[in-house]
């Protein structure tokens, strides 16, 4: 825009010099440098829209409700508001947080009959990997405790069906989806880090050979969504791409190199972050696609939770940083300007629009993920 702008003055100072204006124009501008950008404090920006979530989505036990003044807003939805509270207790060191996230945690329990087991693995697993950042945030072991129950109910819909691979229901055999293997993945490193157990190494290490030779595009490193046997016959779902898929992909890679040195891991995660930047499947002129509300409201910020953190990582090239920095800085500066509706400070599916109507907790927790990520990486010195 800087270099536009100078353009710009260029050519008038041009046209000045050379006494060729026509005097009906009126006065030309000067003033084009004056131009002021948008200073953003990412922080004060993330401690809005987390109050604004909490007052508009907040229900009595201490759980969130998927649309202001309606009910539960199911397992999974909770699951990754507690993400985003850990997000801002790590940030600020505020101590609302942690009394807010056990009552979180309990409410979801509570809501699900009094039980974490769900018949989804995906939504187990995503509590299960929140449920590690809490530990790791506060040291409270109830927080492992339920992460390691959700582990192993998890563990036993594993099959040799495929030749391996966590199934997507404890009630679909034939049916395996890179949302509880990817998953799977993350959560396997995240208790191998907190615990030293070899055993969970050696499911991360195994459970991610198999989904890059069955749910993985060796050309762009995108991430098909299912494997199904449909009468008889393996069925890839190689047209249903998804933002989500390809977050836990990148976050997979990128802890396995972490905890083994092996480069491979990180090259695919990397390949798998350029593509989701470029092609059609995921980016539409370079901002995240509109997945739409409901479910697909939090895929998003799903992504950009583990696109975030490869950023941090030392091992990648100055370039590639750059570049992923760059696409990060113009989804955030675009929904700050074009698609957050204020002053409720909320966030639409699309991120270059203001939200129309109710928005759901899915759709508004994303948003609120891209302003913690902004957030922590200005606060690093990443992001301006």
């Amino acid at each position: 825009m800087k270099n536009f702008i100078a353009i710009l003055a260029t050519l008038f100072s041009g046209i000045t010099q050379s006494s060729c204006v026509d005097k009906d124009l009126g006065p030309l501008r000067t003033d084009f440098q004056e131009v002021e950008e948008i200073q953003y404090d990412w922080g004060v920006t993330a401690d809005s829209m987390q109050a604004s979530t909490y007052s508009l989505y907040i229900s009595a036990d201490g759980s969130f409700n998927f649309n202001p003044g309606g009910s539960f807003g199911g397992y999974w939805p909770n699951a990754h508001a507690l993400h985003v509270y850990v997000d801002a207790y790590n940030r600020t060191g505020d101590g609302i947080y942690p009394d807010r996230m056990k009552k979180l945690l309990q409410g979801i329990k509570s809501n699900n009959g009094n039980t974490y087991t769900n018949v989804f693995n995906d939504d187990m697993l995503w509590l299960g990997n929140s449920c590690v950042r809490a530990y790791e945030a506060t040291g409270d072991e109830e927080y492992l405790e339920v992460a390691e129950y959700l582990w192993h109910d998890v563990l036993e819909s594993y099959s040799e069906v495929f030749g391996g691979g966590i199934t997507w229901k404890k009630d679909t055999p034939n049916l395996k989806n890179a949302v509880s293997n990817g998953p799977t993945v993350v959560l396997a490193t995240r208790l191998y880090n907190v615990t030293g157990d070899e055993y969970y190494l050696d499911w991360a290490k195994e459970l991610y050979a198999w989904q890059k030779e069955h749910l993985v595009d060796p050309e762009t490193g995108l991430v098909w969504d299912n494997i199904e046997l449909i009468e008889g016959v393996p069925t890839v779902k190689k047209d249903w791409i998804f933002t989500y898929n390809a977050g836990t992909w990148i976050g997979s890679g990128l802890r396995l190199f972490r905890i083994t040195g092996e480069n491979g891991y990180l090259l695919d995660a990397i390949q798998t972050a350029k593509s989701s930047m470029t092609r059609a499947e995921i980016s539409t002129e370079g901002i995240l696609k509109d997945e739409g509300q409901g479910d697909g409201g939090l895929f998003k910020g799903i992504f950009i939770r583990y696109f975030t953190e490869l950023i941090q990582e030392p091992s990648l090239s100055d370039t590639d940083r750059k570049t992923m920095v760059d696409y990060l800085s113009f989804n955030a500066g675009t929904f700050y300007k074009s698609g957050m509706k204020r002053p409720e400070m909320l966030a639409g599916p699309n991120w270059r629009e203001l939200p129309g109507g109710q928005v759901d907790l899915t759709t508004q927790l994303s948003g609120l993920m891209l302003m913690e990520s902004a957030a922590l990486l200005q606060k690093e010195g990443i992001l301006e």
